[in-house]
């Protein structure tokens, strides 16, 4: 194999189902891909124009928003496009781009969870050092920390997958996703690299994941003895709990599936698999935080309430 011909484009060939439905479903798409603008975007703004919002939870809100923002851009627009062309084509470099954006905002929403579920903890469990700890510095390390890790990380995996000689260029996915990328490879000792920072990159977030519940357990044991901190758990923890277990539910099932799934399920089934992770949480997010927590809620009502005078 030593004739091996450089991959210069990549087919995504998930779009295949589409042929026939292609005006309902740039349709839906463009509907649905707005409504994810205005949503996150409204929240955004809300936290930025209102001063009285300016406070660690609400920013971490504003970040988590952005990020919907980031993941969605990097799917939806090249959806569009793709549902109105013959050939379903990406070039190589744009897939390895569309691949990072990706995984970097699914693990980036992971980051900002386990940030959000701190400061949720230290509201709750540390009400008095609360000031002291969650300051203007420590809030804009704890942002940095979300968004820098992932995107270092990712940088790496993308870097070693460019690497790869290919041998195939169909990708039976809407969108890239680097492992896929991955298993195209001629020599599958080139990929070791590749595992390796893949169970690296898994620990990681495993590592997250097991932060989150430690807070969680804390959290849980205080609102327990005061009947106030429950009361707080309940108005800014429920909406971040819903986030975090919609979105664990989404990536896991579609990481099983990728890895272990089988191949027999029609197209159309593997599709709505592949990308409930940038359906469900980019929306829900920030509607069930809009509802939830009184002071964005409040101010939705406010400006609704002035658009009818």
């Amino acid at each position: 194999m030593d004739n091996v011909s450089v991959v210069s484009i990549f087919i995504l060939s998930g779009i295949n189902e589409t042929v026939n439905y292609r005006i309902a479903i740039f349709s839906l798409t463009l509907l649905y891909y707005c409504m994810i603008l205005f949503f996150n975007i409204s929240i955004i703004m809300i936290i930025i124009l209102d001063q009285n919002l300016h406070e660690p939870m609400y920013i971490l809100l504003c970040s988590f928003c952005f990020n919907g923002l980031y993941g969605t851009t990097g799917f939806y627009p090249k959806l569009l496009f793709d549902l109105f062309s013959s050939t379903y084509q990406i070039s190589y470099e744009g897939c390895l781009v569309q691949a990072f954006v990706l995984y970097s905002f699914a693990c980036c929403e992971l980051s900002i969870l386990a940030v959000m579920a701190y400061d949720r903890y230290l509201a709750i469990c540390r009400p008095l050092h609360y000031n002291s700890v969650m300051t203007k510095r420590r809030l804009s390390q704890l942002i940095c920390f979300s968004w820098l890790t992932p995107l270092c990380m990712f940088s790496i995996s993308i870097l070693l997958t460019s690497r790869l000689k290919l041998c195939g260029s169909n990708i039976d996915r809407l969108f890239c996703v680097n492992w896929v990328i991955v298993k195209l490879t001629c020599y599958d000792a080139d990929t070791v690299s590749n595992n390796i920072a893949a169970y690296f990159t898994m620990l990681i977030y495993l590592a997250h994941g097991f932060f989150i519940i430690w807070t969680y357990m804390h959290m849980i044991r205080t609102c327990v003895r005061f009947k106030d901190d429950r009361v707080k758990f309940i108005q800014t923890c429920v909406p971040h709990l819903v986030s975090l277990v919609t979105f664990i539910f989404v990536i896991l099932f579609d990481l099983m599936y990728m890895r272990f799934g089988s191949t027999n399920l029609p197209q159309s089934n593997q599709n709505f698999i592949a990308i409930e992770f940038l359906l469900i949480p980019p929306v829900m997010n920030p509607l069930i935080y809009g509802f939830k927590l009184t002071k964005i809620r409040n101010r939705i009502v406010g400006l609704v309430y002035f658009k009818r005078k």
